[in-house]
């Protein structure tokens, strides 16, 4: 076809989807959408196949197809133009039940030419914790409302009693039903502006344009795979939740023009939410695939052609109904994409050609912290603490990651300033800043993640509530690369009783708190991890993350090998007599090891 029109095509399917996001957070009332930016937007074809993914959270890109899919053959015979589907069963694609799907059929002079696809962590699903995410659910039958598919809207007109009653198990229902709208209306733009594509250019035209753009994808990740050295690169992950550790192991295997991703060796379904079903592993996948290999390839079914993955059943990673998994988001999902993250990187590392474009694991250990109660206009409230969309880069073969840079698989994550927060909740921030010794030290040393306190301030009950599924303080998740080490863990503490003798430090983990009166929340979250070895850093760069509150002076003694004065200042002979006395003390415990 026209090169010409190609190109206009390709160009207007990426502003639609643009101007679909916009309108949905546009009329979302809920922060952690339309300031945390947990949402996606994609357009799909008629059979379901990704055509066009958004940006987003990226995991959702390949489940939403799914839920197509799904869509299609449970309502095979009665799609009709002007239909709206809502589903967000995670056994049969969404990722957790709060994270619902609403899939529109797209019709063109009454023919099914596509669909549009969204969705937003709703406000509330009526798990037994509130806003979502259910610590305390040992089963998917306690994490709320969940559908495999079912029609909202008929030929335009909304099915109310489907909405009633789902409404009617959740806490908050107007908030719920505003997220709801924000994605018809959403839906609704991305309808319009296919239609007006189409009518423009003609349908098959259009159709001719996306089947070019899916095998161009699909050709162009293919060459850039026979570019890569063939092998295998493995990574492991530890995943702490409350008293139990579970084990992600990852083999990636690079052959020719294809990616295997084999989970074989991961732990056993958890009796805790951290699990996740496979389209969930799918997505969690992907979700740093497409940004680290495919950042100038438009992502869509053409990339998916050439990736397998093996996720044993009845493992964390593809658990067996009725395993719970309302976690699963910041829990077993996370870690598929931080061990897919960390076998790519190892992969870019290994070419001359691409080694620029590897990266340390970007903030590896999401918490999750719901607050809910009365606020300071007698209001009933839930919503997510988004200070964990603020992330922190993962450092790279030639530079620092960026401070509290965001993350891999959400390129348009971040938090909600200070302010939204205090007008909405009955809380006062004590500080919020960059947090020290956090980034993973390294020859390019890992982005350093963040600190925060809260207290309760004009509660009408005296306080609030909240909910914590904070996995990741026993075992650091954020992997290096070339003998970079591993960024921080994460860090949760209680603080009760006055600025006294009284006063108790509580470190906690997983479940439902109370913050009342002078109570404290701390909480700090992990940094990115390091590239190469920390003893090749130039010393005027510790010098500097010394100086700039980055890092201790222990940290730029012990582990960069360099000595400053008390004013920070650097001393390059001792620096240089450290560093060969520390290489030394590595070869001296190597050869203990070997006898």
């Amino acid at each position: 076809m026209n090169p010409m029109t190609y190109a206009i095509i390709r160009h207007r399917l990426y502003r639609i989807i643009d101007e679909a996001i916009i309108t949905l957070k546009h009329v979302s009332g809920s922060a952690i959408t339309n300031e945390g930016h947990d949402l996606m937007v994609s357009l799909y074809r008629a059979d379901g196949t990704l055509l066009m993914g958004g940006v987003g959270f990226l995991h959702h890109l390949t489940s939403a197809s799914e839920a197509c899919k799904a869509i299609i053959r449970k309502f095979e015979g009665n799609i009709n133009e002007g239909d709206v589907f809502l589903l967000n069963d995670p056994y049969t694609a969404a990722l957790h039940t709060s994270d619902v799907y609403l899939i529109a059929p797209i019709h063109f002079n009454g023919e099914l030419v596509a669909w549009s696809a969204c969705f937003v962590h709703v406000y509330d699903i009526g798990a037994m914790n509130p806003g979502g995410f259910s610590p305390d659910s040992r089963d998917i039958y306690t994490e709320g409302f969940s559908s495999p598919g079912m029609k909202i809207i008929e030929r335009g007109k909304m099915v109310q009693g489907a909405l009633d009653t789902m409404l009617n198990m959740v806490r908050s229902p107007e908030m719920v039903m505003l997220d709801i709208r924000s994605m018809i209306a959403c839906n609704n733009v991305a309808a319009d502006r296919m239609k007006k594509l189409m009518n423009k250019y003609g349908k098959e035209t259009v159709d001719k344009a996306s089947k070019r753009l899916i095998n161009e994808s699909e050709e162009r990740f293919r060459q850039r795979l026979l570019e890569l050295p063939d092998g295998e690169w493995q990574a492991r992950q530890y995943l702490s939740a409350n008293d139990e550790t579970a084990v992600v192991r990852l083999t990636m295997t690079k052959k020719a023009d294809t990616l295997t991703f084999d989970f074989s060796g991961s732990s056993e379904q958890s009796r805790y939410a951290v699990n996740c079903t496979k389209w969930a592993s799918l997505g969690g996948l992907f979700a740093p695939l497409f940004p680290l290999l495919c950042h100038d390839i438009s992502w869509n079914e053409g990339i998916v052609r050439a990736v397998k993955m093996i996720a044993p059943s009845g493992t964390i990673v593809n658990c067996n109904r009725p395993a719970p998994v309302s976690v699963a988001t910041v829990g077993a999902i996370q870690s598929v994409n931080n061990a897919a993250c960390t076998t790519i990187g190892k992969m870019l590392a290994s070419s001359e050609k691409y080694m620029n474009q590897a990266s340390a694991v970007w903030h590896a250990n999401h918490f999750s912290i719901f607050k809910f109660g009365r606020n300071q206009h007698n209001v009933e409230s839930i919503g997510i603490f988004t200070e964990t969309f603020a992330g922190a880069g993962g450092a790279s073969t030639f530079a620092d990651g960026v401070d509290v840079g965001g993350e891999i698989p959400n390129p348009i994550s971040r938090m909600a300033n200070v302010e939204t927060v205090e007008a909405t909740f009955p809380i006062r921030y004590l500080y919020r800043r960059r947090r020290k010794d956090s980034g993973g030290p390294g020859k390019w040393r890992g982005g350093t993640g963040g600190e925060m306190a809260v207290v309760s301030h004009k509660a009408p009950d005296g306080g609030i509530h909240f909910v914590i599924s904070g996995k990741g303080s026993k075992h650091p998740m954020s992997e290096g690369l070339a003998g970079g080490f591993p960024g921080a863990t994460n860090s949760y503490l209680r603080v009760t009783g006055d600025e006294s003798d009284n006063q108790k430090v509580e470190q906690i983990q997983w479940g439902v708190y109370p913050l009342m009166g002078n109570d404290q929340l701390h909480v700090d979250w992990n940094g990115g991890g390091g590239y190469g070895d920390p003893l090749d850093r130039e010393p005027e760069l510790v010098a500097r993350d010394f100086s700039e509150g980055l890092i201790s002076k222990s940290s730029a003694y012990n582990i960069y090998g360099v000595v400053l004065n008390d004013e920070g200042e650097l001393n390059k002979e001792e620096t240089v007599l450290l560093r060969e006395k520390l290489k030394m003390d590595r070869i001296k415990k190597l050869e203990v090891s070997k006898k």
